[in-house]
């Protein structure tokens, strides 16, 4: 599973390493509403929390699923202005004005991610004025709560209305947190961007890509950015750039814009506390698929204790050599043994290291 951008025709100068205001602010907002995704940020999460004016809170769960539940394209403006030719702002300011560029349309789709998803990508009708699209919306809002139902209505009524909320709501937490957060960060995330930038000028966008994070990757053939998640999608540059945006406050969350007609984003996080090279999805599924067997199960407690040649196993479980190292191959394809030689035997023995990150690689995985 996999998200791919067809890059043909891509030029280096048409990649963009840009760090975004409104988009860090959209991650802080997030970190704010599930501090438990980011255990790294506890201490800042719970301060900001402590401090902040109740009716500035209460406004900000009128709407906390524009960034708990998804990272929703309002906070990445530029990417839908016509041409697919526009850059982040460099200021707050600057960003929400690229906002009240996008057409009405625009903005309603980009803010009912929360209950659209599955017409993310591509839709064949306009919901402003088309009734039946209107009612689908409320009905797909009225799943996830009342106060959801309450925002899509009054979306779907006056979109110029929720805009100019959105807007205000956006300011107040800049002042209230986010100038802080950004001035702090700002500096950390050009330097990385720079980075970026000279990595593709000097070796290539495959390198700049592998920079980025251990889950993109180019696919030379398509040619293709392809972009290792728990999800299908594709989109295309076209005429269009392709711009990457570092955050400091994302990780374990990797983010992909492919809303059609909308210019394609990758928002990375410039650092983690877990691997470097993060374990594929394809990876993942093989090892728990590879540990959902009884018998392989019953293997591993063998081999997590010390190393076994395939015969001593089969003696041990009642089994014959061959169906062992049938299991065994299983194992071993899906990275959880290691085996040695010992003179004319061959020793199987658990890799602890691998076993003990699979529930911090599950967590990644599902929230990448």
């Amino acid at each position: 599973m996999s998200v791919r951008i067809d890059i043909t025709g891509l030029t280096a100068e048409r990649i963009h390493v840009v760090p975004s205001p409104l988009a860090e602010l959209g991650m802080a907002l997030h970190a704010l509403a599930e501090p438990a995704h980011h255990p790294g940020l506890q201490g800042w999460t719970t301060s900001v929390s402590a401090r902040l004016d109740p009716c500035l809170a209460d406004r900000m769960c009128e709407a906390d699923f524009l960034w708990r539940t998804t990272f929703s394209d309002v906070f990445t403006p530029c990417a839908g202005i016509p041409g697919r030719r526009t850059l982040p702002g460099t200021t707050l300011t600057e960003e929400l004005d690229l906002l009240d560029k996008l057409s009405d349309e625009q903005f309603v789709d980009a803010a009912l991610e929360f209950t659209c998803q599955s017409e993310y990508a591509k839709r064949d009708v306009a919901r402003l004025d088309d009734a039946r699209a209107r009612e689908r919306a409320l009905d797909l809002a009225a799943a996830r709560g009342t106060h959801q139902v309450r925002f899509t209505q009054r979306l779907l009524d006056d979109p110029p209305a929720i805009r100019a909320w959105f807007r205000e709501l956006m300011q107040d937490c800049d002042e209230a947190f986010f100038s802080d957060v950004w001035g702090r960060v700002q500096h950390q995330l050009a330097a990385d961007a720079r980075h970026k930038t000279e990595l593709l000028r000097r070796k290539g966008v495959a390198a700049a890509l592998s920079a980025v994070s251990g889950s993109v990757s180019l696919d030379e053939s398509g040619p293709a950015v392809v972009v290792d998640k728990i999800s299908v999608g594709h989109t295309e540059t076209g005429a269009g750039d392709l711009i990457l945006t570092p955050t400091s406050l994302g990780w374990p969350h990797l983010w992909v814009l492919h809303r059609e007609g909308w210019a394609p984003m990758i928002t990375y996080p410039i650092s983690s506390p877990g691997l470097t090279a993060p374990t594929s999805v394809e990876q993942l599924t093989r090892r728990m698929a590879a540990l959902a067997h009884p018998v392989r199960m019953r293997l591993c407690r063998h081999l997590a204790r010390g190393s076994y040649t395939t015969g001593e196993l089969a003696d041990a479980h009642g089994m014959t050599a061959p169906e062992i190292s049938r299991h065994l191959s299983v194992l071993k394809k899906a990275g959880l043994i290691t085996t040695r030689r010992q003179g004319r035997y061959v020793q199987h023995q658990l890799d602890l290291s691998v076993v003990s990150r699979l529930g911090g690689d599950f967590i990644e995985g599902v929230l990448r």
